[in-house]
């Protein structure tokens, strides 16, 4: 793939360039994130955006934006871009030449006879650096950089007010503010002395073409306290530094540098799956937990266990796992993890999540090879769930005398089909759905297989019964004989036959209640109604409910979100039980459907992959610009691949 690059001619283009973005985080929880052309086209992007725990424990957009100014003789070019009602102003990605990423992105700008060279980093301790470097110039140069604050959560927008902090103090080679109380203060300092001119001001109604495209608010106010100026020699580079904490002027190069050597470069698809995986996990406060998107995702239970194995176990980090699972199971209660939000604040509305923990336990056991230390660190937690969903916990979650789970409650959607418009969920699937009854067989299967091995007699005893009858009831109900695959959900007075991608699990778990010749018609079915190259469709464009854009406000988006939407993430469990199924002859197909995100990686959000992609083609990417179970689900393709073709190579030899 090699460096990932655009010229001139696509980065003037603002249809291409405003397009693309980029995002970088801090592993915990800071990032930065804007468009090619640092032009911002959502109320999430940003140059420094921090969790403020003191506040709401969200993210909050403290630098919005950083414009640079060149003058030479007298002559002033503003190198940013902002959008204003009716027009583009400043107009400084005119001035763009190349852009490219290799370990951080890098910017050109060309003005006459001067050439400059802008990079960034976003270093550990929440804090962006950004170098100017004057790679040529042939008289002298001023350089005149103008920051935009916001000091606000990313949900939210910033409105000119009477209330805004106007004073500054003096700090080593720069200055810091506090816009309101309650907030941090923002250090903005250079790694050599600078000339600041303070000018509090405010500049109205920059708009966010994203947010007016999905139906939000879109015009914000941001202030700007003053201005740095300094001149700048050919050859020299000058570091904008802006943080929570002071740093020390005379250390910043060093620290840029130290940080740069840190990156590991992203030369090839598989290097930019690597990197983006390492994005998502958030280590905090002696927590480290999955975020499951960018930009506007926080933790998600269901998300979080899904994904895991392939940003950890896949990306050589067992360890991070470990921690991710021990982090997780301490929000353990009533057999439920909580589906988003931690500690006091979290809703437990996931019938699937504590199920897709064992699927997780079960990929870190082929890691560890120790089933003895499994049960031992994670048995109770374990018990506790299958027990609460024998018994019955919240939302009606309880396995009937059939073996079978049971879940559903009035206005409430549980499984990850979970689009909810005017109270109502978009996918009803009340009763005993197909997924979550496949991933019950496969925890209960695993559980006694664990405890067998830890010598559990007394769980052996209570629970050894319960597959075989799980199983028996799992084929009776969902098997649809005429159409050869699996209904969706069923009560005990309808059957949904809708074509759905939920049937997948029942193939593609380490034990499934399927014969292989009823997995082979349930992945044929798959691949000819629903299979895409970005993804598994959420149902069949035969069906009258298909949508096959997921554009227009939110509730447009969220009703077809699960409707004909195709998720990249699903394409991990089609392709373990294509494999399964098919064997050698299935390689090439696999790969193909690997090999076919490379695009993607200079689309949407540069270097990584995308929550969603429209169901009909061109099957343009949306929703989220990095979302955690796409990257994670193709990295597990990719060691599929790896590993079939060494088990090849090693049975020719």
């Amino acid at each position: 793939m090699g460096i990932i690059k655009f010229d001139k001619k696509q980065l003037v283009n603002l249809e291409y360039s405003l397009s693309r973005e980029l995002l970088r985080t801090n592993r915990a929880g800071t990032y930065a994130s804007t468009t090619l052309i640092n032009c911002n086209t959502r109320k999430y992007h940003g140059l420094l955006v921090c969790p403020m725990e003191d506040i709401d424990d969200q993210n909050h957009v403290m630098l919005s934006a950083l414009d640079a100014t060149v003058t030479q003789h007298d002559a002033s070019f503003n190198l940013g871009i902002r959008k204003y009602p009716g027009i583009y102003e400043p107009k400084g990605h005119k001035y763009v030449r190349d852009f490219e990423v290799d370990i951080i992105p890098k910017v050109i700008y060309r003005v006459g006879g001067v050439v400059l060279q802008v990079e960034r980093i976003l270093t550990e301790d929440d804090r962006i650096m950004i170098k100017h470097t004057l790679l040529d110039a042939h008289s002298k140069t001023t350089l005149k950089l103008k920051p935009f604050l916001a000091f606000r959560n990313v949900h939210q927008l910033s409105k000119s007010n009477m209330f805004v902090n106007k004073k500054y103090t003096s700090v080593d080679n720069g200055i810091k503010v506090r816009m309101y109380d309650g907030y941090k203060s923002l250090y903005m300092q250079f790694n050599k002395k600078v000339e600041y001119i303070h000018v509090p001001d405010w500049y109205y109604n920059v708009e966010y073409i994203e947010e007016q495209n999905r139906g939000y608010e879109f015009q914000e106010d941001l202030y700007v306290p003053g201005y740095f100026e300094m001149e700048i020699k050919k050859g020299e580079s000058i570091i904008f530094s802006a943080g929570l904490k002071e740093a020390k002027s005379a250390s910043i190069t060093k620290s840029f540098n130290s940080a740069l050597k840190k990156r590991d470069p992203r030369l090839t698809y598989e290097d930019c799956l690597k990197s983006a995986a390492q994005q998502f996990i958030y280590k905090r406060h002696g927590k480290t937990e999955i975020i499951a998107g960018f930009p506007w995702f926080g933790r998600w239970g269901r998300d979080t266990f899904i994904s895991l194995p392939g940003l950890t176990l896949y990306n050589g980090d067992v360890k991070t796992c470990k921690d991710v699972l021990d982090t997780m199971t301490s929000d353990l209660k009533d057999g439920l993890f909580p589906n988003i939000g931690s500690g006091g604040s979290t809703a437990m509305n996931s019938v699937d999540a504590p199920l897709w923990f064992f699927w997780t336990l079960q990929e870190y056991s082929k890691f560890i090879d120790d089933k003895k230390t499994i049960w031992k660190d994670y048995g109770k937690k374990m018990k506790h769930i299958l027990e609460h969903y024998r018994i019955g916990t919240h939302f009606n979650i309880k396995m009937h005398d059939n073996g079978l789970i049971w879940a559903g409650e009035a206005g409430k959607a549980l499984t990850w089909m979970d689009a909810v418009v005017a109270g109502k969920p978009v996918t009803p699937r009340h009763g005993f759905a197909v997924e979550i009854n496949a991933l019950w067989y496969n925890a209960v299967k695993f559980a006694l297989e664990l405890a067998e091995v830890a010598g559990d007699e007394k769980f052996i005893n209570d629970w050894a019964y319960i597959p075989e009858v799980t199983k028996l009831s799992f084929l009776e109900r969902f098997w649809c004989d005429e159409r050869e695959y699996l209904a969706d959900y069923v009560t005990y007075d309808y059957v949904d036959c809708k074509i759905r991608p939920n049937q997948i699990f029942a193939c593609s778990l380490p034990y499934s209640p399927l014969s292989e010749t009823k997995q082979e018609r349930v992945l044929e079915s798959v691949r000819k109604g629903l299979l895409t190259s970005k993804g598994i469709r959420s149902l069949s464009p035969d069906n009258p409910d298909f949508k096959g854009q997921c554009i227009g406000n939110q509730e447009q988006r969220d009703s077809a979100y699960h409707q004909g939407t195709a998720w990249p993430w699903l394409l991990g469990h089609f392709s373990k039980a294509y494999l399964n199924i098919h064997g050698k002859s299935a390689l090439h197909f696999i790969e193909k459907i690997f090999n076919g995100f490379e695009e993607e990686m200079t689309v949407a959000g540069i270097g990584s992959i995308s929550e969603i992609y429209d169901g009909d083609p061109p099957h343009t990417p949306r929703g989220s610009i990095s979302q955690a179970w796409s990257v994670a689900e193709l990295i597990r393709i990719h060691h599929m691949i790896k590993e079939y073709k060494n088990e090849n190579t090693e049975a020719k030899k």
